[in-house]
């Protein structure tokens, strides 16, 4: 990361020797700005994430690259029934997969996990259904920008921001218009009224509405279909979904969405992300992407990108496989590497079922994998992760705490704008695990 940048914010931070009262100000004001997950101001932090230009122009580099591949092997995906096996894809997905959602792309916006540790830049999961955070990052930076320590810093440093929501918007219209829409649309913000990111919505909304598209909130359980439009409980026509709700969570509660399903269905209305964004969203989809027996499909630009950005990875059977041009029986070999794995179920998202192996003792990592066996979990290689200090809140006061920092870089049709940095005091960097996360800039000296 950028240290010496990051060392002259710290010396400020001490220069400034900021009372309790106004550190608890600060935080007052980012719970007023609504960047809460639940009742939790989800930043506690007192320094941004700041990048060079040149590593945010490699990630967007490396991203290119590693897209580029995705958008090729989905199509294959779709015609093949063995790689939606080896995907993990139950039958109701593959279902709802397999309606064309009226336009190319399979995910027009995503979100990776990935850690950066000086230019060594590591993928870890690609988020490709519905990303949370893009209006939590866009509003945090501006709380920070507003901070007397950081308009000291920025006096001798350019500090840029990012315009996550802009892009969001201009791909919600993009893919609306290939959609075959015509004009500005009505949005709805879909999913779960009781979800702890309902303030963010509430953030998109309003972005949304400055910019001359009207838009609500709608719980998929409300909607209606009378074959011609679908409607909010107050009956306001949609034309499109921006789709908050994740696919498991909609499919489990089936019964209760099938207006909003008919008219996707029967394109009646523009849903983005599609429900085919699930080729894509499995964690399984690193096991296509690093597979033997698919590379033929990438050129070597991406075959060379994936080598170096994405974790070897592999859904957990029985089995054999190949390992570093060996083959290898997969449950033994993963039982006698436990220091440089990690099992993670492939649908499931806050860190839940995630076992990291150099945590456990080798009786417990033994026990995991036995279990996790045929129960859709994948194995992944272990990558090397990012540790920086933070200024952080105690309660009390001001401390500096060493954090696990995780870099998530939003896509948008294809190219990176915005990233989501996400902090933790344990080797999970999740918020609904108990994570934080601050903002990111792209910052670089004046001349």
């Amino acid at each position: 990361m950028s240290v010496p940048e990051v060392q002259r914010y710290h010396t400020l931070i001490d220069e400034a020797a900021l009372p309790a009262s106004e550190l608890s100000a600060f935080l007052d004001r980012i719970r007023d700005a609504r960047v809460t997950f639940g009742e939790r101001v989800s930043c506690h932090y007192f320094r941004p994430q700041m990048l060079t230009p040149a590593q945010y122009e490699q990630i967007r580099r490396v991203v290119r690259h590693i897209w580029s591949a995705l958008e090729k092997l989905a199509p294959v995906i779709a015609g093949r029934d063995d790689l939606q096996d080896r995907l993990g894809l139950t039958p109701r997905e593959r279902e709802l997969a397999a309606i064309d959602p009226g336009y190319r792309r399979v995910s027009p916006m995503a979100r990776f996990d990935s850690f950066l540790v000086d230019d060594r830049l590591s993928f870890v999961e690609l988020n490709a259904e519905c990303p949370a955070g893009p209006a939590y990052t866009e509003v945090l930076a501006g709380v920070f920008l507003d901070w007397p320590v950081m308009r000291s810093f920025q006096q001798d440093f350019e500090v840029r921001p990012f315009e996550t929501r802009r892009r969001l918007r201009e791909t919600l219209l993009a893919t609306w218009a290939e959609w075959g829409g015509k004009g500005k649309p009505v949005i709805a913000i879909v999913d779960w009224s009781d979800v702890p990111t309902y303030s963010e919505f509430e953030l998109c909304k309003e972005y949304f509405t400055s910019e001359g598209l009207e838009t609500h909130i709608a719980d998929p359980r409300d909607l209606t279909y009378d074959g011609e439009r679908l409607r909010t409980k107050d009956g306001v026509a949609i034309d499109l979904v921006y789709r908050r709700v994740l696919t498991n969570e909609f499919l489990e509660k089936f019964d209760e969405v099938q207006p909003m399903l008919e008219a996707y269905r029967e394109r009646k209305v523009c849903v983005i992300n599609p429900f085919r964004s699930k080729y894509l969203h499995k964690k399984a989809i690193f096991a296509l992407l690093t597979a033997e027996d698919l590379q033929h499909l990438f050129t070597s630009g991406e075959q060379e990108a994936i080598r170096a950005h994405i974790p070897w990875s592999r859904i957990l059977t029985d089995d054999r496989t190949e390992h570093d041009g060996t083959t290898i029986d997969l449950v033994p070999w993963s039982k006698a590497n436990r220091e440089r794995l990690v099992l993670k179920p492939n649908d499931e998202y806050g860190g839940k079922g995630i076992h990291i192996g150099w945590t456990m003792d080798q009786a417990a990592w033994d026990l995991a994998v036995d279990e996790a066996v045929d129960q859709d979990y994948l194995v992944q290689q272990a990558v090397e992760v990012a540790y920086m200090d933070f200024p952080t809140w105690t309660g009390e006061g001001l401390t500096f705490q060493r954090q696990l920092v995780d870099l998530d870089p939003y896509v948008f049709e294809g190219e990176v704008e915005g990233i989501l940095t996400r902090l933790s005091a344990s080797a999970l960097a999740n918020v609904t695990a108990g994570a934080g996360i601050v903002p990111t800039f792209v910052v670089s000296p004046r001349s």
